[in-house]
């Protein structure tokens, strides 16, 4: 056991000295320690030992529902945080609230019109505040559009003309109308759409129909992509059709691909348009590689598409008809200043070599034409003088 001690703040030789604090007591003088009771020889421990054999699970098994609640409401009294502590399993951690008995089988139909019932049942709660149905602000009033109308200018004539004019009957002003003939007004109506059978052209074009020179396909949007890569296949080992159209159809980098594959095989086709479709770079790309390879085409258009194409791309269309000698127009506006220049003197120099190959042509076969025609006014001449001579 510990006690107490009065501790002296003073020198150890001068034991006159008052105490400024505890000094520390003489053991002497104190009285004899009391023994310590062991903790097991309390009375109130000796009466424990009776409850160490008793067996709990055959008291609970004992026990009703009722004092089985009273006991787990005991419980939650002494220890709370129990029914929440996070080792427990979900299950645990709450009261068992299906001791109810089930009312009857599962309705949703009937639940919902039960909870329905139920919200319209519930009395609102009534506002701190009654609303008053003030208006603040100025209410919001949409601008009215301003019609324009177009005022015909006053016209003034000589003061004779007018009094002609106003003394004019009906008839004198209609047979007036008809000689000075007002200006007729030239109606524009849309253009018809395209009359092609698409289906059927396909079909000439894989019979290589040598009346079939031109393919006419444009703003027909209802083509299948699948379609367009048919005419591209059929195009390939086709010998008569020289021209082929295929603006604003929605084509597409596959179809532009198709038709590359086309050009690297088809030495007939001159002319292919591709204007206003859906064609990217990637598709660009894969026609200009082809007409590396291509020679025989003379025009090709691929303007207007929906994306723009780029300055990489258009440096490669100025390289490739810096190399290409056979295409002579070439339809697409260029954004860049650089591949435009080049692009425009490839094209003038491709037309200008054109030229001088058709005069090398025209007069090597100008000395033959005139033999031909010459041989054949011999002839005539010679028929016609001995036709004379027999009715002589």
């Amino acid at each position: 056991m510990h006690y107490r001690s009065r501790i002296s703040f003073g020198s150890a030789g001068d034991s006159n000295q008052q105490p400024l604090g505890y000094r520390r007591r003489s053991l002497a003088s104190e009285p004899p320690l009391r023994p310590v009771t062991p903790v097991m020889e309390l009375p109130f421990r000796r009466d424990l030992e009776k409850y160490k054999e008793i067996d709990e699970d055959e008291i609970l098994n004992k026990l009703s529902e009722d004092e089985l609640k009273q006991l787990e409401s005991a419980l939650e009294e002494l220890d709370p945080e129990a029914s929440t502590n996070a080792l427990l399993p979900a299950g645990l951690r709450q009261k068992d609230q299906t001791v109810k008995s089930a009312t009857g089988p599962f309705d949703r139909d009937r639940l919902l019109a039960f909870l329905e019932k139920q919200a319209l049942e519930h009395k609102d709660r009534e506002d701190v505040v009654p609303f008053k149905g003030e208006k603040k602000g100025k209410a919001w009033v949409p601008k009215q559009k301003i019609i324009e109308t177009h005022q015909e200018e006053a016209t003034t004539l000589d003061p004779e003309l007018e009094e002609a004019l106003s003394s004019a009957t009906d008839t004198e002003l209609s047979d007036l109308a008809g000689v000075v003939k007002g200006e007729k007004v030239k109606p524009v109506f849309d253009e018809p759409p395209n009359p092609t059978n698409v289906e059927e052209t396909l079909q000439r074009i894989k019979d290589n129909d040598p009346t079939l020179l031109e393919v006419n396909l444009n703003n027909i949007k209802n083509i299948p992509i699948p379609t367009l890569k048919e005419f591209s296949k059929a195009m390939e080992k086709n010998k008569h059709v020289k021209k082929f159209s295929l603006a604003a159809t929605r084509s597409n980098d596959p179809v532009a691909a198709a038709f590359a594959d086309m050009l690297k095989i088809n030495k007939t086709l001159k002319s292919l348009n591709l204007e206003s479709n859906f064609i990217t770079g990637t598709g660009v790309q894969a026609l200009i590689e082809a007409l590396k390879e291509n020679d025989s085409l003379s025009e090709i258009k691929i303007d207007n598409q929906r994306q723009q194409l780029g300055a990489t791309v258009e440096m490669e269309i100025a390289k490739m008809l810096e190399h290409n000698n056979g295409i002579l127009k070439f339809g697409y506006h260029f954004t860049q200043q650089g591949p435009r220049a080049r692009a425009a003197a490839a094209i003038t120099k491709n037309n200008d070599l054109g030229e001088n190959i058709y005069r090398k042509i025209g007069r090597n076969a100008m000395p033959n034409l005139a033999r031909f025609y010459f041989a054949r006014l011999c002839v005539l001449s010679i028929l016609l003088t001995n036709l004379s001579l027999d009715r002589v």
